[in-house]
């Protein structure tokens, strides 16, 4: 009997090394790992550069808080600055923290802007945006609201049309939160015409453009950030997952005069940007770039985009794939759960991104030979199930 809540339906496997793009469990059987813990590793495991700094700043300080400087801090979010356009930065501990972070500055810019009646926030169908009160309330999906009500007011879902969207902003309107690729939505990338609209919307009525790149954002799409290719910059972003490859991180980058309504006293983290996941990050941010691996994921990306696309061809049940550099969805015409779970037996990790959608996540630094290992072990498993 375990001591553990019963809120994961956990797969019956546990892991005791990684490598790359590989996971080894307990009992000594490998894997190929297309999950990235979630879009997290996307360094891959026991990365040497990352593992190097832990062990280096671990012997010498891991936790001050911020009540004193801490000097790591300034060199990630100068970094973070240089390669978003956008010059502040906040830290946090974890996604769903830096979204609570956005939504209220978001509404602390706007009411300190243009008054008290200024709150509401416009999310999208589809979207995913946390766990916390706040964000499960933003995100528009019933199945993770069940049982938390009252939600949070001050959230309106609108779709997917930049008409109805205008629509929808009203006098309280303070800003928009976005997604510029959907993940747990189904992997559905808004794309380029969509965010310059929103952008241009955003201009035209005064209110604020935030993306959640939680996701998307360091490299996984084959830019830094997801919202780069399409030639757009917003006022907000959030990122954590790859920003630490493991480490717990999240980040808030905003525009200086969007950022100047945080003033000391109006919101913090204990722990956020610690030295311990400054190292990380700063570790993770230097690798893809010595490493040339937003090239490379975009090169992998297309790789495993067309391998996908002539599995289409050959299983009528398969019914799309779509995606962005290294964040792909195999769209099927029925539930996928039972194949992420026949995936494992052959030895392959996947997600899925709601009921009929498999996730791909594979690490930036996968290989070409990973791939093609990875869909073959993919399309056995298809066939098993499909048999």
């Amino acid at each position: 009997m375990t001591s553990l809540m019963n809120n994961y339906a956990r797969l019956p496997v546990a892991f005791a090394r990684g490598a790359g793009s590989k996971l080894w469990d307990t009992e000594g059987r490998e894997y190929l790992d297309f999950t990235s813990g979630i879009a997290v590793t996307n360094l891959g495991h026991a990365h040497p550069k990352v593992t190097a700094a832990l062990q280096e700043q671990a012997g010498m300080l891991l936790h001050t808080s911020n009540l004193y400087e801490i000097p790591l801090q300034e060199q990630v979010a100068g970094k973070l600055a240089e390669l978003s356009g956008l010059p502040k930065a906040f830290f946090c501990n974890s996604g769903a923290e830096a979204n609570e972070a956005a939504i209220k500055l978001a509404r602390r810019y706007s009411q300190l802007k243009h008054g008290a009646e200024k709150f509401e926030i416009l999310t999208l169908h589809d979207s995913f945006h946390g766990r916390t009160l706040a964000t499960v309330t933003a995100t528009c999906k019933p199945k993770f609201q069940e049982g938390f009500a009252p939600l949070m007011p001050g959230f309106t879902y609108v779709e997917k049309e930049l008409g109805k969207i205008e629509a929808a902003i009203g006098a309280h309107t303070c800003a928009i939160l976005v997604e510029p690729v959907q993940g747990e939505g189904g992997v559905l990338p808004l794309g380029a015409e969509f965010l310059q609209g929103l952008r241009e919307l955003c201009d035209a009525k005064g209110i604020l453009l935030l993306f959640d790149e939680v996701q998307t954002g360091i490299g996984r799409t084959g830019q830094m950030f997801g919202f780069q290719s399409a030639g757009v910059l917003p006022d907000i972003i959030t990122l954590a997952k790859g920003l630490g490859n493991g480490v717990p991180v999240g980040a808030m980058l905003a525009k200086e005069e969007v950022a100047a309504a945080f003033t000391p006293g109006t919101h913090g983290s204990t722990f956020g940007g610690n030295p311990l996941a400054m190292a990380a990050a700063l570790a993770v941010l230097t690798a893809i770039e010595e490493e040339e691996l937003l090239s490379h994921a975009v090169q992998m990306g297309e790789e495993l985009q067309g391998r996908l696309q002539r599995l289409i061809e050959k299983y009528p049940f398969i019914i799309g794939v779509r995606g962005q550099g290294l964040l792909q969805g195999l769209v099927f015409d029925r539930p996928v759960a039972p194949l992420v779970s026949k995936c494992l037996d052959h030895g392959l990790l996947v997600l899925s991104a709601g009921e009929h959608t498999l996730r791909l996540l594979p690490p930036l630094i996968v290989t070409s030979a990973e791939l093609h290992l990875g869909v073959t072990l993919l399309e056995e498993a298809i066939k098993e199930t499909s048999a």
